[in-house]
């Protein structure tokens, strides 16, 4: 009986171990991150690679990882003043500074040998989002709304990413992938920035784009990028990348994007930005599957 006990004991701590492990990781955040990068690998007009697609998954996961496990080792002590994040592996005290810093590091270290073996551009690319990520728009998150602009960079380095990884070298159309990931950060963000505006002024956090934090202003200019975001996605289209009936569907997905966004200014409510946020996170990689589909 007491063998019994001691192996669901073990069992249960080992589940633990995997639990705070993938929140350390921010495993779904970090699951559509690199789930990015594997659509803009699958655009480009390249022979598919499966061993450089392997190497990419794995390299963007780790790093990743690690991007997101720094970010928790410098915002520790913050994130146990929010509700959505104090129960995270260290602000419990589960998982000690030291620790953390060794797995991140090795994440990370792991993460940039796998994408430089696919090439030395991939590896630049990852290090730069992950840089950027932690020493720049971690701090900044405390100081300025600036910071969401700064973070929008690393953002939207994934599919970029996945292009360089595919063909080797950096042109037009990884570009045009950056773009479009980095204006649809900004109504995503500033919706998410939007329901939980009373958790991150707890934590110091000044994140939408006005002053006054919920009010029109900062409604409208989600609004005006979510419009911006239009032209931007059809860019693809425009320069020969995919073809006409991935260009109509991303229209009338954009549109109906803008319209919510349009009766958020309307409202100026939790539930409308709440619906931006939805909305955001089926937007892009629904944006980015059609051009996929529309290159094969």
């Amino acid at each position: 009986m007491d063998t019994i006990k001691t192996i669901s004991v073990e069992k249960v701590q080992k589940q633990s171990r995997v639990r705070d492990l993938m929140a350390f990781v921010k495993i779904r955040l970090t699951f559509s991150v690199v789930l990015s990068a594997a659509l803009g690998f699958g655009i480009a007009p390249t022979p598919f690679d499966l061993w450089n697609l392997v190497l990419l998954l794995f390299g963007g996961f780790l790093i990743t990882g690690a991007s997101n496990g720094f970010n928790q080792i410098i915002e520790r002590d913050i994130d146990g003043l929010m509700k959505r994040t104090k129960n995270r592996p260290l602000p419990t005290g589960r998982m000690k500074v030291t620790e953390a810093f060794i797995i991140a590091s090795l994440l990370g270290i792991s993460g940039l040998i796998l994408l430089y073996l696919i090439n030395p551009l991939s590896a630049i690319l990852g290090f730069l989002a992950f840089f950027i990520y932690v020493a720049v728009y971690t701090p900044l998150k405390k100081s300025t709304s600036l910071a969401v602009f700064v973070g929008a960079f690393p953002g939207a380095i994934p599919p970029m990413l996945g292009y360089v990884a595919a063909n080797g070298h950096f042109g037009l159309e990884p570009g045009i992938l950056f773009a479009v990931q980095f204006i649809w950060q900004f109504p995503h963000f500033w919706a998410i920035a939007w329901v939980s505006d009373a958790e991150y002024k707890k934590a110091g956090y000044h994140l939408l784009p006005s002053k006054k934090g919920k009010d029109s202003s900062s409604a409208y200019q989600m609004f005006l990028y979510s419009l911006f975001l239009i032209p931007v996605s059809l860019l693809p289209w425009a320069y020969g990348m995919t073809g006409l009936w991935s260009a109509i569907a991303i229209t009338f997905l954009g549109l109906a994007f803008a319209f919510l966004a349009w009766k958020h200014t309307q409202k100026l409510a939790d539930k409308t930005a709440l619906r931006i946020m939805f909305a955001s996170f089926i937007y892009l990689p629904v944006v980015q599957l059609l051009y996929l589909l529309n290159t094969l």
